[in-house]
């Protein structure tokens, strides 16, 4: 008996991660086995393998396919690794983040998409992952610290409250720059002298905002 073949959309959503330089096999590999179409809105389903953003509620984006494995590429998450998020928005990036990692807590500002990512990874299994309604600016000391950080909005610069959130070692990336223009994705290192500091490539994301939205 023949093995079913992926759609033609989603062959060639693998094949546009490889040649854009997308090569960790581990991060190949788990882009192609996370349901993309489960985290876009439902008019958008036939749309879900394009390389390209797409709208959600509360007026955020679910980030293009190349970008969320670039930055989970750049980000070298392990088994062992316990992995923020800020800016849960769907989930998509915390299910991929979820099968590289060991835990996953993300946060979310607007309750709307915090209710619906948690019911969602639940649903399709992702049980590692714990999506918090808070400000991605301002972390309860309760959450501990993290072998890796990721931003999903834009920050107009990275506060230090949350480098102090990396443990040694620790990798943190985040779109910096302006929040209605484009940014530059960051890649900061935790090491014994301070933070290593390197500029990635430009990249445009909503604007993360400080607060719990008063709204959805």
């Amino acid at each position: 008996m023949a093995t079913p073949q992926p759609p033609p959309e989603k062959m060639m959503f693998q094949l546009t991660l490889r040649r854009r330089g997308i090569s960790d096999q581990a991060v190949l590999r788990t882009m192609e086995e996370v349901p993309r179409e489960a985290f876009v809105e439902r008019g958008d389903a036939a749309y879900a393998y394009r390389d390209s953003a797409l709208g959600i509620e509360c007026g955020q984006t679910i980030s293009q396919p190349f970008v969320v494995a670039y930055m989970t590429e750049q980000l070298g998450v392990q088994k062992s690794h316990r992995v923020l998020e800020i800016g849960t928005g769907s989930g998509y990036q915390a299910a991929i983040l979820s099968r590289l990692a060991r835990e996953v807590v993300s946060i979310e500002r607007y309750r709307t998409l915090a209710d619906g990512a948690r019911k969602r990874l639940a649903r399709l299994g992702y049980d590692n992952v714990e999506v918090i309604l808070g400000d991605g600016y301002e972390l309860p000391d309760t959450i501990g610290t993290f072998d890796r950080i990721i931003v999903t909005a834009a920050m107009e610069s990275i506060p230090d409250r949350l480098l102090e959130r990396l443990e040694p070692g620790g990798v943190l990336i985040a779109p910096v720059g302006p929040h209605h223009g484009i940014q530059t994705l960051v890649k900061v290192l935790k090491t014994d002298a301070g933070f290593d500091r390197r500029e990635l490539v430009d990249v445009r994301f909503v604007p993360a905002l400080p607060g719990i939205a008063r709204e959805l």
